[in-house]
């Protein structure tokens, strides 16, 4: 079992910059993909990037490529969210997901466990 809350979130400017990170809890966090979705009113949960047990792997979704870095500390079972530039349609309740087999899957239905999420708005 692995827990997974996210920190971070708030009200930003376009083109501000904001960094979620999402603290696990529980066993073999250094063995699980870490993902970040997000979710906007009325919206389909969207692929927002993932990252390799290792750090060594990483893929983005089209929409924040060249904005977002996804990173992770193993050593203090943590996955970061560094986004930058960030624009109204960026807006949305952003969450971190676990994923057992590390198959660095775009498709949340792969993630076995996932936090409450983090609330981003950003305004124009």
């Amino acid at each position: 079992q692995v827990q997974l809350v996210e920190s971070g979130g708030g009200l930003v400017q376009a083109g501000g910059t904001l960094r979620l990170s999402c603290a696990a809890s529980g066993r073999s966090f250094s063995n699980y993909a870490m993902g970040w979705f997000r979710q906007a009113p009325g919206k389909e949960r969207e692929f927002v990037a993932v990252i390799h047990w290792s750090g060594g792997t990483t893929a983005y979704g089209d929409s924040v490529k060249g904005r977002f870095t996804i990173s992770r500390d193993n050593a203090k079972n943590t996955v970061f969210l560094q986004m930058n530039n960030l624009r109204p349609q960026d807006t949305a309740v952003y969450f971190c997901a676990a994923d057992r087999t590390a198959a660095l899957s775009r498709a949340p239905g792969y993630y076995d466990y996932w936090g409450q999420g983090t609330q981003v708005t950003v305004s124009s």
